[in-house]
């Protein structure tokens, strides 16, 4: 499957507290596949990383979920974080973003704690996933099946449990958004 991904702008919407290697590292596949990546957050200037309970570095956000039009975006990424996954569903601009991709039809990928994105946007219900553990229930009570696999992909959807699932990830998110 062709992994070129020039032409193609893929969103990562986050906030403070998420996973930093869940953006850093997934961005970076994409960017040097030739995608233009922007991170996407309801907060403004720079957004705090955390390695696992650590603080990390600070990025910042390139456009703000305000200004942000889904139609200028071919995919959606979703990095973990226990701090961001939590905050963020609590935005309903997030929610509706999120929800957007998966009516529209455009691929979406999530890992570790973001799928509770999903189960706050109501697109749960049918599809086969993973995530960190401890979300099992969430995805079961949202109508979802839940698997511990390193990756599932289930139609648009890709997901991932954690950090160390990240390069098994990475390829399927790569073949699931050069498609």
């Amino acid at each position: 499957m062709r992994k070129d991904l020039h032409g193609k702008r893929i969103a990562f919407l986050l906030t403070d507290g998420f996973e930093e290697v869940e953006l850093t590292q997934p961005r970076k596949a994409l960017d040097e596949a030739g995608a233009k990546t922007e991170i996407v957050s309801p907060a403004k200037g720079e957004i705090q990383g955390m390695n696992h309970n650590d603080k990390g570095d600070k990025f910042k956000a390139d456009i703000t979920l305000d200004k942000a039009d889904l139609e200028d975006f071919d995919a959606l990424v979703l990095p973990g974080g226990i701090m961001n996954a939590d905050e963020l569903r609590t935005y309903p601009d997030a929610v509706s973003f999120v929800k957007a991709f998966f009516d529209q039809g455009k691929p979406v990928a999530a890992i570790c704690h973001a799928p509770w994105m999903l189960v706050e946007a109501k697109v749960v219900s049918g599809r086969t996933l993973t995530s960190w553990p401890s979300l099992q229930t969430d995805i079961r009570n949202a109508g979802g099946k839940w698997v511990d696999n390193v990756v599932v992909q289930d139609g648009q959807l890709t997901t991932s449990r954690k950090p160390d699932d990240i390069p098994m990830f990475n390829r399927k998110v790569l073949e699931a958004f050069a498609s």
